[in-house]
C-alpha cells in the first residue's frame, strides 16, 4: 500500500470507528465488507457496525461530544443528549429508553418528557 493510501486509511480509521464499524484487511474481509478504494487500489474493507452494543457506541459518542457522562450532565445538557441520541436512531432500538434513563440517572416518565418536547419542537 502507498503512503497516501496509508495516510486515508489512518485519517478514515476514526471517523469508521465513531459509526461502530472497522476497517478490515482483505485478508479478513467477509461477505457485506465494503472496500475502501484509493487511486484505484483496494485499500481495505470496511465492516459496519453490529447491533450487538450498538447503544453502547451511541452513548459513548454522545458523552465524548459534550465532554461529561450522560450521568454528570446539567439537565439542557442532558435533553442536548436525547436529542442527539434520538437522530441517531438509539430509541428504535428495543429496550433503550431504559437503558438511557439509567444511564443518565433519571426516571424513564423524565426522558419520555423529553422525547416529547424533542417531538413537541418538532412539530411547531
Amino acid at each position: 500500500m502507498s503512503t497516501g493510501a496509508d495516510n486515508f486509511v489512518r485519517a478514515l480509521r476514526p471517523i469508521v470507528e465513531t459509526l461502530g464499524g472497522s476497517i478490515v484487511p482483505e485478508r479478513s474481509s467477509r461477505p457485506g465488507d465494503h472496500p475502501i478504494e484509493w487511486d484505484g487500489e483496494v485499500v481495505g474493507y470496511l465492516r459496519g457496525s453490529e447491533l450487538h452494543g450498538a447503544l453502547d457506541r451511541q452513548i459513548h459518542g454522545v458523552e465524548r461530544e459534550f465532554g461529561v457522562r450522560l450521568a454528570d450532565m446539567d439537565r439542557g445538557q442532558k435533553q442536548a443528549a436525547i436529542r442527539q441520541l434520538d437522530q441517531r436512531g438509539a430509541f428504535l432500538l428495543r429496550g433503550a429508553v431504559d437503558d438511557v434513563a439509567g444511564w443518565m440517572g433519571v426516571s424513564r416518565v423524565t426522558l419520555y418528557s423529553y422525547l416529547n418536547a424533542l417531538n413537541a419542537d418538532a412539530s411547531s
